[in-house]
């Protein structure tokens, strides 16, 4: 199947316009979204791109906003081939796990093993927020615990907390490829206690997790973590990452006011991660 990329420029680059932006884009069947210094990256089939309907989204933000915006025709790929192209190498994260793909034929040697099969959900460990979540993973103990992959992209978090000993692994996305591209990365890792969703935060009912791993955009942690606390087991521990460093202030108070105490925190070229906890009296 073919499709048409987008390439979306928007001036002055908002976070939560980006959100909104692919909100909207998703329910016209627009898939794989990807954040760039400039925009947004989207794609959809062929057979459902119509002329113009880029911009009657637009228009309801163009008294504050402009926009510049490129399609192309993208065949279908190899997405092997894509990965190697845009050089995708072996990761090692820690000095204890490498992140590699099924091409890789030469890649060091780790504990922690992860196959990340190439499409188009994010997560790869090559970006801050990935890598420092996998930090945190790496120094927890998870036997026996309950974990949520919030935005689960690829499924990396998720897989590696299971790795690591956790009982039972939720992974939820609000993308089609992640969804995928998580069930397929279960399978290659060979995880048989990871449960995969699509949709939101709205999935999880009653259920309640031991660690809650979220790492998506500012304005989705801002919305959704009274519901991290709300499914946070009591002694339990919430991460997340997403934002820059000037958002954190943002981020903590977020969390203090739905009732989670902070933890610390991790910063890699302005991106953060955090820890918040759930208090166990």
């Amino acid at each position: 199947m073919d499709y048409i990329k987008i390439c979306l420029e928007i001036t002055p680059v908002e976070d939560w316009l980006r959100d909104v932006l692919a909100d909207v884009l998703s329910n016209m069947g627009f898939d794989g979204f990807v954040e760039t210094e400039t925009g947004l990256e989207t794609y959809i089939p062929s057979g459902k791109w119509q002329e113009g309907m880029i911009q009657n989204v637009l228009e309801n933000y163009k008294d504050n906003f402009s926009f510049n915006v490129s399609s192309e025709i993208v065949k279908e790929k190899n997405w092997n081939e894509e990965w190697e192209k845009n050089y995708f190498k072996p990761l090692v994260i820690g000095n204890q796990c490498v992140v590699r793909a099924p091409f890789h034929a030469e890649y060091p040697k780790a504990e922690f093993e992860i196959v990340i099969e190439p499409n188009m959900a994010f997560g790869t460990g090559n970006h801050e927020t990935t890598s420092m979540m996998l930090e945190y993973i790496l120094d927890i103990d998870f036997l026996g615990k309950t974990v949520l992959d919030m935005g689960c992209g690829t499924g990396i978090l998720g897989i590696l907390a299971s790795m690591r000993g956790a009982k039972k692994v939720v992974a939820i996305d609000i993308d089609k490829w992640s969804y995928r591209g998580t069930i397929e990365n279960a399978a290659l890792n060979q995880i048989g206690n990871m449960e995969v969703k699509q949709g939101d935060v709205s999935l999880l009912n009653d259920e309640k997790f031991d660690f809650i791993f979220a790492n998506i955009h500012k304005n989705v942690l801002l919305a959704d973590m009274v519901h991290y606390a709300r499914h946070i087991n009591k002694g339990g521990s919430v991460f997340v990452s997403g934002f820059y460093d000037e958002d954190t202030r943002e981020i903590r108070q977020k969390a203090e006011k739905s009732g989670l105490t902070h933890g610390n925190c991790k910063t890699k070229n302005n991106w953060v991660a955090c820890c918040f906890e759930k208090e166990s009296n």
